[in-house]
């Protein structure tokens, strides 16, 4: 093989490239980012201070909601770079999962909120109105709302569509899917009505505990900031919303950059908002990081132990 050969590259093995190259960063952070999730998910498990507390169960809640969300995202940009084309049927799936989970995010934001506004400002009625029961209800409820924003255009799809168009296959993706343009009004507009109901929860919830009575003063503080991490969150997830129009204004600055244009919108919007869910309970919350540190220790002193027993094994032969 001649050095000529290793220095001159077609456009189609540069793009080659570039997608192992993307595909293993998106694959390397939704591992990683999982990972994180999922050891928050085993300390939840493992301790029940924290399944018989609705404020943790509606944080373990969004967290594997983003486990989803990530987890669905990062299949489909795979698939997008990898097969290009899917089955029609089985994008469906993926996609209303996706969507869902998308949607699920802010109105489990606004839950989190209304939980510590009840704590703090109406703390005799925490016990009756925050019980596991009702935060279940509230999470079933969550799934049921979000999945208005979807199943409406699935059915629209149904009844439209030909059958022929179920067994073919289309770029995976939510506007080559769901093509009418009622389901691209009934999507704004529904990204619209519940992020201003979000929003309004949220400034509602975060003013009435900054007036809260000075005797839950260290209390309504932490509140304060946790609502204030709320709202940062949500508008991580409004980027979801205004993608088009922030990749549109950057082609237009950079038009020859459409794919590196595509993949950077698509790790800062998708990936990145995820890495805050565990930021806010799982290091600023006091026993949620208690309780991993100690899981973590105790890992890494049985893998000492673990080490020091077979170097004390592999020394008896030589010693006897």
């Amino acid at each position: 093989m001649n050095v000529s050969s290793l220095n001159s590259t077609s456009p189609g093995s540069r793009s080659f490239a570039e997608a192992v190259y993307k595909n293993v960063i998106v694959t390397v952070l939704c591992i990683a980012i999982n990972y994180i999730n999922g050891t928050l998910i085993h300390t939840f498990r493992k301790h029940q201070i924290f399944y018989s507390n609705p404020r943790y169960i509606l944080f373990i809640h969004l967290v594997m909601n983003d486990m989803l969300q990530l987890t669905l995202s990062t299949l489909l940009h795979i698939i997008s770079y990898t097969l290009n084309t899917f089955s029609v049927s089985s994008c469906l799936l993926l996609l209303i999962l996706a969507v869902m989970a998308t949607f699920n995010t802010p109105l489990n934001l606004a839950g989190m909120a209304v939980e510590c506004y009840v704590a703090i400002c109406l703390p005799l009625h925490h016990c009756r109105i925050c019980t596991v029961r009702n935060t279940f209800i509230l999470m079933s409820l969550i799934w049921f709302v979000s999945s208005l924003s979807i199943m409406p255009d699935f059915f629209l799809l149904l009844a439209t569509e030909p059958l022929s168009f179920f067994t073919s296959k289309v770029l995976c993706a939510r506007d080559f899917v769901f093509r009418s343009s009622y389901s691209l009004k009934k999507r704004d507009a529904s990204h619209i009505v519940c992020l201003v109901l979000v929003w309004l929860t949220l400034l509602y919830t975060y003013f009435r505990i900054l007036f809260a009575a000075k005797g839950a003063k260290g209390d309504s503080k932490k509140a304060r900031n946790t609502i204030l991490l709320h709202g940062f969150q949500l508008l991580l997830c409004m980027l979801t919303y205004v993608r088009p129009m922030f990749e549109e204004a950057l082609l237009f600055l950079l038009p020859r950059r459409h794919a590196d244009i595509r993949f950077a919108s698509y790790v800062f919007v998708q990936i990145i908002p995820r890495f805050v869910s565990p930021i806010v309970y799982g290091l600023r919350d006091q026993n949620f990081r208690k309780y991993m540190r100690r899981y973590l220790l105790c890992r890494v002193i049985m893998r000492k132990n673990h080490l020091e027993n077979n170097a004390v094994s592999d020394m008896k032969p030589a010693v006897s």
